[in-house]
């Protein structure tokens, strides 16, 4: 299954010719972002179950979250997902022309030997178009000024059992992965995480610190990789807190209410949070032109 959704922003007037201005816009615009990760507390296993990576120049990220329930074999979920995510990094590191997120997939995927199973979420940035494929319960979401307009969708079999890729008989391979397009512009903010992120935050609280600390955050001259991370940490500490807390009502606590269990807070897990962020990079374009 193939999912597009391409946003087409309406453009301000301009006395540049039509095809000079849509070259600059185009190839100007770059995806910025830095990750933060809070793995559960696990004496067994310090690095949690969740793996990501960010490849700043060829402007793809990715998140995996290894599935707890192999633990009852006492398999380590987590060392299947951090090798799906190095393999997946090796794989966008080698490409030459556009990346595809499925593919990357496919071949992280292949080369991933390990036991366990995880979910996969891919995102790479190409000439104003998000593109990505997902497989399972992490995702991510695209705020334009301070509001999501777009949320990626979940893949369940059930209650709190996500497709996860593996090589088990009962896993799931990245064929299923769905895939999706989303045209993005200036200023646009993404968030991916795992379900530690999304099962305890709202979309309005994720929406309400994207509002507090943008200006803070983003605008601030200081290092972009720093500000980058800011953000990711603001995020993923508010969905820490709320994971500790039993009495309030989180995304879990009503998915559990639906599903007839019982269930009341949030839900400890590792989270991670990969922050992007849609910059107007004329410089990076102009080196770009003085090397080809």
């Amino acid at each position: 299954m193939k999912v597009k959704l391409i946003i087409k922003s309406k453009e301000p007037e301009s006395s540049e010719p039509k095809s000079l201005k849509f070259l600059l816009k185009k190839k100007n615009l770059r995806l910025r972002s830095a990750p933060y990760y809070i793995p559960k507390c696990h004496k067994l296993k310090p690095l949690g179950e969740d793996a990501h990576f960010v490849s700043p120049d060829q402007e793809t990220i990715g998140v995996a979250d290894g599935v707890g329930g192999w633990a009852s074999q006492g398999v380590d979920a987590g060392e299947y997902a951090r090798e799906l995510m190095h393999n997946s990094l090796n794989c966008v590191k080698k490409e030459s022309s556009v990346i595809h997120p499925k593919r990357v997939i496919e071949e992280a995927f292949s080369n991933t030997k390990r036991q366990g199973s995880s979910t996969a979420c891919v995102m790479t940035h190409n000439d104003g178009v998000l593109r990505a494929a997902n497989v399972g319960d992490s995702g991510f979401m695209v705020l334009r000024e301070g509001k999501v307009v777009y949320k990626s969708p979940t893949q369940q079999r059930r209650f709190n059992c996500p497709f996860q890729l593996g090589h088990g008989q009962k896993s799931d391979r990245p064929e299923c992965a769905v895939e999706m397009e989303f045209r993005v512009i200036t200023g646009d903010i993404v968030v991916m995480g795992s379900d530690g992120l999304l099962d305890n935050l709202f979309e309005w609280e994720i929406e309400e610190i994207i509002q507090k600390e943008y200006h803070k955050l983003l605008v601030e001259n200081k290092d972009s990789a720093n500000k980058y991370e800011d953000l990711a940490y603001q995020i993923a500490e508010t969905a820490y807190y709320k994971s500790l807390d039993k009495y309030c009502m989180t995304p879990f606590a009503i998915a559990c209410r639906l599903a007839g269990k019982k269930h009341e807070g949030g839900k400890m897990d590792d989270i991670t949070v990969v922050v992007g962020h849609i910059v107007n990079d004329s410089s990076w374009r102009m080196s770009a032109l003085s090397s080809s």
